[in-house]
């Protein structure tokens, strides 16, 4: 489901058409897919922390929910890891955009990809 972006004031973003999305909600905002957080429902309208700078959104702009609440990823590996405050690594951040990390960058936050030993213990 998608609404639309009616108000930016900061990292605090009003948008309404969200009639079937719930509180707690992880939301993706603007064409930059900007994750953000519903805190508030009243109606169709939705106010959202956004987790990422904020300039240049504007009215209009679409807010896509993803249906779930906000969640950590738990897994081998992330004890080694350094991740921001909305759980993306930041070394992979940087091999995918480089040294200036831009907003909106999806990347997992665990590698599903990666093999580890593992051996089981009494």
């Amino acid at each position: 489901m998608s609404g639309k972006v009616v108000k930016v004031s900061g990292p605090l973003v009003v948008a309404t058409g969200l009639s079937d999305a719930n509180m707690s909600d992880v939301v993706r905002v603007g064409p930059q897919r900007l994750i953000g957080e519903i805190l508030t429902m009243k109606g169709d309208s939705a106010s959202i922390q956004v987790y990422e700078e904020t300039s240049g959104l504007g009215p209009g702009a679409e807010v896509v929910t993803t249906g779930a609440p906000m969640s950590v990823e738990l897994g081998p590996g992330m004890i080694e890891g350094i991740y921001d405050g909305i759980q993306r690594p930041l070394e992979k951040i940087v091999e995918k955009v480089g040294a200036s990390i831009t907003r909106g960058v999806e990347v997992p936050a665990v590698d599903h990809e990666k093999k580890w030993e593992f051996t089981a213990t009494a």
